[in-house]
């Protein structure tokens, strides 16, 4: 009984090995990354570029596939329930720290359903006015908005957003009294600002700067504690009237819980080379975006402490789901 007991374990043992992926030989096919924000915008662009270098570095093609809707929760529903194998893989921002307070009854949960692999980068916002509107500094425009309560608004790319979380923020902390229009994604707010639809909005310097230097939209300020260096001239909204004002986007790959050790520290490790590189960290920086390495677990307590941090913001701004 003893051997045939053995024997069963052992089976099953080279079974479990043989269907588990390992640093070795993984990847083996092509991998899907999973963006649950639409073309255009942050999230989408550095998702391809992270995946045309991990291609180039691994040896099998990294597929970008957007999932938009419903704030990330779609694509992100859509990853958690997908195979722990690490071909799905979950391109995602703070968006998802937020939401994780923001939405309680979303069909997942950030720490329980997802393992951390890594970061990729963080940018600062801009908060731009379309040319119409009659203010060319922030204490201008919280002047404007105090004297027409309710009558201006702000774009975001979705409750929950990070470009949402910001007009939230500012609204508290500028005592001011102005309007969320949320559209499915950033391309369609960065649009209504464009054209007038929408008097203003919070952007990734990263995706709104060529937009400022053609003159298409009034930069007013920054959201980071120190000045942007590709926006020279624009100072933060710290500085600006709204004293102690911070809010910043980043970006991060995560995989479904119980995808092996193994990938994970590949991935991590991986990424963190292509974040490292003078080349791409000299492209970024063009950009506006700061590269962020950090290893598996240390993202993981980050994850926890964002979680945190924009639980304290969700309920000092009243922001609400449905917003």
């Amino acid at each position: 009984m003893r051997q045939l007991l053995a024997r069963t374990f052992a089976v099953a043992m080279l079974a479990l090995c043989a269907s588990s992926p390992n640093a070795q030989d993984y990847p083996a096919r092509p991998v899907k990354i999973v963006v649950p924000f639409d073309a255009g915008g942050p999230a989408d662009v550095y998702a391809r570029f992270l995946g045309q270098r991990l291609q180039e570095a691994l040896g099998q093609p990294f597929v970008v596939e957007n999932r938009p809707g419903a704030g990330s929760l779609i694509g992100t529903e859509a990853v958690a329930k997908s195979a722990p194998d690490g071909y799905t893989l979950l391109l995602m921002s703070n968006t998802h720290t937020v939401n994780e307070s923001l939405v309680p009854n979303k069909p997942y949960s950030l720490l329980r359903d997802f393992v951390a692999i890594a970061p990729i980068n963080s940018s600062d916002l801009v908060l731009v006015v379309n040319p119409n509107v009659a203010a060319t500094n922030v204490g201008e425009l919280i002047k404007l908005a105090k004297t027409r309560p309710g009558a201006l608004n702000y774009a975001s790319s979705g409750t929950g957003t990070p470009y949402h979380m910001a007009g939230e923020l500012f609204k508290a902390m500028a005592g001011v009294d102005i309007v969320h229009v949320p559209y499915k994604g950033s391309g369609g707010a960065r649009t209504g600002v464009l054209g007038g639809q929408v008097d203003m909005m919070f952007d990734a310097v990263p995706t709104m700067v060529e937009h400022v230097r053609a003159g298409k939209v009034r930069a007013l300020g920054t959201s980071g504690k120190d000045p942007s260096p590709v926006l020279t001239g624009v100072p933060t909204i710290a500085e600006s009237g709204v004293p102690g004002y911070e809010a910043v986007i980043w970006l991060g790959v995560l995989a479904p819980k119980g995808t092996p050790p193994a990938v994970v520290g590949k991935l991590n490790a991986e990424i963190a080379k292509i974040a490292s590189r003078p080349d791409v960290r000299q492209e970024w920086s063009q950009r506006g975006a700061i590269p962020m390495t950090m290893s598996a677990d240390e993202f993981n307590r980050f994850l926890a402490d964002d979680i945190a941090k924009w639980e304290r913001i969700v309920k000092l701004s009243g922001a609400k789901p449905d917003q």
